[in-house]
């Protein structure tokens, strides 16, 4: 791991409670507070970095994962023997949710926290409170601080929609800003970045990191300010692809390992975690059978029987010769690391722990139903942390946002472009690869519709799905990266379409 890398990991932690502020008297037992700290030319590194922290939440089962996945059609938790309702927490995510759901309250916290930071550090660079070691290194350093800060007002639009837009660290605070004016806020930030990839820029926004944050800006536009800006997405897109600087890896499953990540050229930007010093991803955690510890060889043992899972409708999309779905899901019988088969220890006590793909609702399943996660590889002594970085932005999502934009614009290359991406999860059947630019214009092959006891028995909405094919595409490549709830918004799926237990409850 590089060295910006380890001072990231090493300093986030700490510099983050610098974000905080309050009028209340307090009795300071230490010599050295934030008013008192003389900061130097060293502080200067450790002060961009602190603002990555706020990433690290992404992975988490009381946040931003639930939100972007068990709210939309392809993952779901549902409570079993072990547990896993915590109050419906869920199943309310999965189902019917409101502001005062956790997850929702939590996202709004860590974005503003992250955009907060991002304020704070700003002011002190700019102010000579931290001193810079160059005007060079000053004006890099405040572009990466303010690329940052526009992520997380990405996101804000992105989740919220209307919200406070906040620069400075006044306390005059905005009532209300509209989307349009953080939309407008986010294209502006992003300049004046740096062209390295990977070494010390591993895991930083940099101008590629941008241009793919602006890709995604644009390609949801229309549903973030009722505009149409395609081509603006295509043009950042070709910006990528036309640098030589990434390349999609040779396996599906080489961005997602825990060694080796630092040089993959698939890897645009990414959150980095590792299991003393940058902790959070947890997914298999939450995901995975206790007894699994058996079969990786982990230190610490995943909860309960776990509970995030697929849902047996967005399962059934898949192609059973497309390697995606081995790679992503951990499915059918599992065995220890010494090859002897493991058994239920809840409601299934002493059968096989195999895992079926059939679930029979979002409200209840037992600890053997439903296939779990097995897309980010977990290293053998593993605590309840993997040091597996989770990618943000990859050049696989580049290529296929071009090719969804081509195909909203009319325009040809859309199924060349998808061809490509597929070609790495058909290496023993090429010729299932090729798609064309009319299959992707179809219908989905997603079933929807509402189910109960393994049976859909409400289908709901039935128009088709306009590009409903591509919208397949992204489910099979992108499952488990936190993209589904967008993507479902963007193909008007979300607001009208049936799931598993979930009724749409209208935008």
């Amino acid at each position: 791991m590089n060295t910006y890398i380890k001072i990231l990991l090493g300093t986030c932690c700490s510099f983050s409670i610098l974000s905080c502020s309050n009028n209340l008297d307090e009795t300071v037992y230490s010599k050295v507070t934030e008013q008192t700290y003389n900061y130097t030319v060293d502080d200067f590194t450790p002060s961009i970095a602190s603002v990555y922290s706020y990433l690290r939440s992404q992975s988490d089962h009381w946040g931003y994962f639930c939100a972007q996945e068990v709210s939309a059609d392809a993952i779901v938790m549902p409570p079993n023997a072990s547990g896993w309702d915590d109050g419906g927490a869920y199943r309310r995510n999965h189902q019917t949710w409101n502001s005062e759901q956790d997850h929702v309250k939590n996202i709004w916290s860590w974005f503003y926290q992250g955009a907060l930071l991002c304020n704070k550090i700003i002011e002190q660079i700019e102010t000579g409170v931290i001193p810079t070691p160059s005007d060079t290194e000053k004006t890099q350093g405040l572009a990466e601080l303010r690329a940052m800060r526009a992520y997380y007002y990405w996101q804000i639009c992105d989740n919220f929609g209307d919200a406070p837009l906040v620069t400075t660290t006044a306390m005059d605070l905005p009532a209300k800003n509209t989307r349009r004016e953080i939309f407008d806020f986010v294209e502006n930030e992003l300049i004046d970045l740096s062209e390295e990839v990977g070494g010390n820029y591993y895991g930083r926004m940099t101008k590629w990191a941008a241009k793919a944050l602006l890709a995604n800006l644009y390609l949801n536009a229309q549903v973030y300010v009722n505009e149409a800006r395609w081509n603006d997405c295509i043009t950042q897109c070709d910006d990528i692809i036309n640098s030589g600087k990434f390349t999609l890896a040779e396996n599906y499953k080489d961005p997602f390992r825990t060694q080796g990540v630092e040089s993959c050229k698939e890897i645009i930007f990414t959150i980095p975690y590792d299991e003393n010093f940058a902790t959070g991803n947890s997914i298999f955690m939450f995901s995975w059978h206790g007894e699994l510890k058996k079969k990786y060889n982990t230190i610490d043992t995943p909860w309960g029987c776990g509970s995030a899972m697929g849902v047996t409708q967005f399962i059934d999309t898949y192609n059973e010769k497309d390697s995606r779905l081995a790679d992503t899901w951990l499915m059918g019988q599992q065995l220890a690391a010494d090859g002897t088969p493991l058994y239920g220890t809840y409601d299934k006590m002493g059968e096989p722990l195999i895992y079926t793909k059939d679930i029979p609702s979002g409200n209840y399943t037992s600890e053997l139903e439903g296939y779990r996660m097995n897309k980010f590889e977990v290293a053998e002594n593993s605590y309840s942390s993997s040091n597996t970085d989770i990618p943000v932005f990859r050049y696989a999502e580049i290529m296929m946002m071009k090719a969804e934009c081509l195909l909203r614009t009319g325009k040809s290359g859309a199924g060349t472009l998808v061809t490509q991406v597929r070609q790495r999860a058909f290496k023993d059947n090429p010729e299932l690869a090729t798609v064309t630019d009319s299959q992707l214009a179809g219908n989905t092959c997603y079933q929807y519709g509402y189910v109960e006891d393994y049976k859909i028995v409400d289908r709901g909405n039935t128009d088709p799905v306009q590009f409903g094919r591509m919208y397949d595409e992204l489910g099979w490549e992108f499952a488990w990266e936190m993209h589904r709830r967008r993507d479902a918004i963007r193909f008007g799926i979300y607001t009208t379409k049936s799931w598993l237990s979930h009724k749409p409850e209208g935008d």
